[in-house]
């Protein structure tokens, strides 16, 4: 039986840098990989990051925070960490599992007007929709 490879994205909260990726991979690896997406905290889906990932056509709304631990029984093939602080507490997966890491801005830390604050959003939102595009390049060509 043909599995489809799987990616956990972990960050520290599961409510913003994480679920962008979460949605992008969903949307350009649809039906080539199972991508999930987990925080070593959770601290609820940020409302910004719907909004600026459905500006960009790629609805999260559905998405939840969750724990890794929630996960512990799935067998990833990839974990991209994208912050330094997951990148430094992530679980010890097995030797098989790639791991990589990429350290993005927290948008939820962004302070100043509500439009400076959704423009962080979006700047990271860009940084990792380019992250997104490379890594399914790069893994996932064809």
């Amino acid at each position: 039986m043909d599995t489809l490879p799987t990616i956990l994205v972990l960050c520290t909260g599961n409510s913003c840098r994480s679920q962008l990726l979460h949605g992008y991979l969903q949307q350009l690896l649809a039906g080539r990989a199972n991508v999930y997406s987990a925080g070593v905290e959770t601290h609820g889906l940020n409302p910004r990051a719907v909004q600026v990932m459905a500006e960009d056509g790629v609805d999260i709304a559905h998405h939840t925070s969750n724990h890794v631990d929630e996960y512990a029984t799935v067998p990833f093939d990839y974990v991209l960490t994208v912050c330094d602080h997951a990148h430094e507490v992530c679980p010890v997966f097995p030797a098989a599992t790639q791991k990589l890491h990429h350290n993005f801005p927290d948008p939820a830390k962004a302070t100043g007007t509500e439009a400076e604050i959704m423009q962080q959003f979006r700047a990271v939102r860009d940084r990792v929709r380019a992250y997104a595009r490379q890594f399914a390049s790069q893994h996932f060509p064809g």
